[in-house]
């Protein structure tokens, strides 16, 4: 389905819903989707391309590994040659 309109139905995960349920689209922009309308809860919201958005959970998780591997010392771990 490469030709998309307005008013077309589509899957897309709501946020507010929490779930990936039927959507109307709303606007376009270069022929794709931008934002889209809950048939279920009527919640306007931009096009997810039917993704969850990652928990708080895992991003915690991402920026603690970030942060760990940046005060790490690249240069801690090897001997010096001399």
């Amino acid at each position: 389905m490469s030709d998309f309109r307005l008013g077309d139905e589509i899957d897309d995960y709501c946020v507010k819903c929490r779930r990936i349920t039927n959507h109307s689209i709303v606007s376009l922009l270069d022929a794709v989707p931008a934002k889209v309308r809950c048939r279920t809860c009527y919640n306007d919201h931009d096009y997810r391309h039917e993704k969850a958005p990652p928990s708080k959970k895992d991003l915690k998780k991402e920026q603690l590994f970030k942060e760990v591997l940046s005060s790490m010392d690249p240069k801690a771990g090897k001997p010096e040659k001399e």
